[in-house]
């Protein structure tokens, strides 16, 4: 008889043949070899695993952030930093034996979490290797770092599996998510995705090394010319979620990929930007900021 765990995987596993799994539903059968908007095929495609210490401190720790890389991505954001990984064919397939042995490896070499980096589009072929893994010991913490592009639907059957979300809200406008990254409607996917990440894992609780091992921390990046879009996003936080969710600001934006394309895009984020976000922040009564 099937676990409840082994159950979900193999559920999963169904969309695969008509792919539905983010708010695109390119339904192509990626079982038989086709391929919709992400690229993402029958098999998981990784970029590397290793641990990372770049990451919020209440995830790396002292010993790092099990971190594996996905390749590919359900969002093409023009001014993506890792464009070589998120939209060219970057990385390995590999069977879902493989995948759970770098998750075992990573736990042996001591990291703090399991960082899943874009995993939404290899939900089932994880889920499966996570099964894998589990049967050998696997017991980290499991995060799920996502550009915040997904379907409430799909995030409903993770409740009891994943512990640590980390979104991103990106945008508060429709046409933002259009001419940026091709997602329509991502302010009402985002928004519904963090109430349900939110409904399943709550506000963060750390460890006695004070390091994460439940919650949800969102990630806000300012983007020129997308300033007030992050503080509508962090009055929603406050207004809708919760004035002690921990959310960290990010300024380290800089053009890249494609984003000389857009002239509004070609700038950075001062310093008096940034903290006339993070004093509005504050304003909105909002307590827990992490400033990178």
């Amino acid at each position: 008889m099937k676990s409840s765990f082994e159950f979900l995987a193999s559920s999963l596993y169904e969309h695969l043949a008509h792919c539905d799994l983010c708010p695109r539903c390119c339904g192509v059968n990626r079982l038989k070899g086709e391929k919709g908007f992400c690229r993402g095929g029958a098999l998981p495609r990784i970029v590397s695993f290793h641990p990372h210490f770049g990451e919020e401190p209440l995830l790396s720790g002292q010993r790092g952030s099990g971190t594996i890389f996905f390749a590919g991505c359900n969002m093409h954001c023009v001014y993506c930093q890792n464009y070589t990984i998120s939209q060219f064919d970057e990385g390995e397939e590999v069977d879902c034996e493989t995948l759970a042995g770098f998750m075992l490896t990573l736990q042996k070499e001591g990291c703090h979490n399991l960082n899943l980096v874009t995993p939404t589009h290899f939900l089932p072929q994880i889920l499966r290797a996570l099964h894998i893994a589990r049967k050998a010991g696997f017991s980290l913490p499991l995060v799920y770092n996502t550009g915040g592009y997904e379907r409430i639907e799909i995030l409903r059957l993770l409740r009891g599996v994943i512990d640590i979300y980390l979104p991103d809200m990106r945008y508060s406008r429709d046409e933002s998510g259009i001419r940026y990254s091709q997602a329509s409607f991502y302010p009402y996917f985002n928004r519904e995705a963090v109430k349900e990440m939110f409904s399943q894992v709550g506000e963060v609780v750390c460890s006695e090394e004070n390091v994460a091992l439940r919650g949800v921390i969102v990630r806000i990046l300012l983007i020129p010319s997308l300033v007030d879009e992050a503080m509508e996003n962090l009055r929603f936080l406050a207004e809708n979620i919760s004035r002690q969710i921990f959310i960290t600001l990010m300024r380290q934006y800089r053009p890249m990929y494609r984003a000389l394309e857009f002239p509004e895009l070609g700038g950075r984020i001062d310093t008096v930007t940034y903290e006339r976000v993070l004093r509005y922040g504050l304003e909105l009564g909002l307590k827990n900021f992490i400033l990178q």
